[in-house]
């Protein structure tokens, strides 16, 4: 499988003078986006998949499932059940319905990308063709590579939520929709650095979601903050040896949407991620984690995504591979975890 890298020209194109903007997803980062949206008076069409969630939310103002202390601006909001109107309806389509599912959602879809501008807020990979979110518009809807763009972390949804000082990453091949996407997101709580590696920050958003897994996991059996910080290290290394591999491209990793991001993933209270790797180390099977999280990990599956896409490369990663032994293999954490102990440097 060769992987399909955009071009390196960067490209100016022109975006129509009003942006419409439509988020798709209703879920914590989905209801993120819209409030830093709405709160810089920028009207949002929004998908939202349930249609009593879409009634609650315009009676009520707030998301009953995610996120519920924010209240939005009803002004600001218009509303849909269906994926075609909702497109129709803007220019600039913003997607954060988790990967595992995008490709159903997708298929729904009778009206055309012509003219729409694509910005993946999606933390992983298409499972059915392990492509990312931009190689997928790009090669399954034909999608050109200066119309798609990536909003990164590091980031959480919860700390948006509460307006805590939090810092995005916009990557596009197209200056001027970067300078657009940065605008739109930028306000006294949000800072928004831009970047060219459209590919590298999407998958660095996919990888970083393993690693808090296993810093998850660690942390469940009791490794102490020695071995979480050699586990940290070890995993920037492993990433970015990874993305080298998939798509050579200037870059540094230490960057905050590659780094900054793995951090924030692996260590904070507000991880999904991390707490779903908690919640194996002490022993839940993965569907009992997953129901009584009630929200998706996608590490979980990006652990077997990696792997399969690791297949081609054949890259040194120790952290990604006994990951998915645990998750998918059926090993046990504790044994995985002393064997991995030897490896990290």
């Amino acid at each position: 499988m060769v992987r399909q890298a955009p071009k390196k020209k960067i490209i100016r194109a022109i975006l129509p003078p009003q942006k419409k903007v439509a988020v798709l997803g209703s879920g914590s980062w989905a209801t993120a986006l819209v409030k830093m949206l709405t709160d810089n008076n920028v009207k949002v069409y929004w998908y939202i998949r349930k249609e009593e969630d879409k009634a609650f939310i315009e009676e009520k103002r707030h998301n009953p499932s995610y996120l519920s202390s924010v209240q939005f601006k009803k002004r600001k909001l218009t509303l849909y059940n269906s994926i075609d109107e909702t497109i129709k309806a803007a220019e600039i389509l913003i997607f954060a319905i988790p990967s595992a599912f995008l490709s159903s959602e997708l298929k729904q879809i009778t009206t055309s990308f012509e003219n729409k501008k694509i910005i993946s807020a999606i933390k992983g990979v298409i499972p059915e063709s392990l492509s990312i979110i931009g190689e997928h518009f790009h090669n399954t809807y034909g999608v050109l590579w200066e119309d798609i763009g990536v909003i990164a972390g590091p980031c959480h949804a919860e700390e948006i939520a509460m307006e805590r000082l939090s810092y995005l990453t916009v990557a596009s091949q197209n200056k001027l929709l970067t300078k657009t996407m940065s605008k739109l997101l930028s306000n006294h709580y949000i800072r928004v650095k831009q970047s060219n590696d459209v590919v590298g920050t999407e998958y660095a958003a996919m990888l970083k979601n393993i690693y808090a897994i296993a810093a998850g996991i660690a942390h469940a059996l009791n490794y102490g903050d020695n071995f979480q910080s050699v586990l940290m290290s070890n995993a920037i290394r492993e990433m970015k040896l990874f993305i080298k591999d998939v798509h050579r491209l200037k870059r540094d990793i230490n960057n905050s949407a590659y780094l900054g991001d793995l951090l924030v993933t692996g260590y904070s209270i507000f991880s999904r991620n991390r707490t779903f790797g908690n919640m194996i180390g002490k022993g839940y099977t993965v569907k009992a984690a997953q129901f009584e999280m009630n929200m998706i990990a996608e590490g979980y599956f990006a652990s077997k995504s990696a792997k399969l896409i690791n297949s081609e490369f054949r890259t040194k990663t120790p952290i990604i591979d006994a990951v998915y032994d645990i998750l998918y293999a059926g090993k046990k954490p504790k044994k995985v975890f002393i064997k991995l102990s030897k490896k990290l440097n």
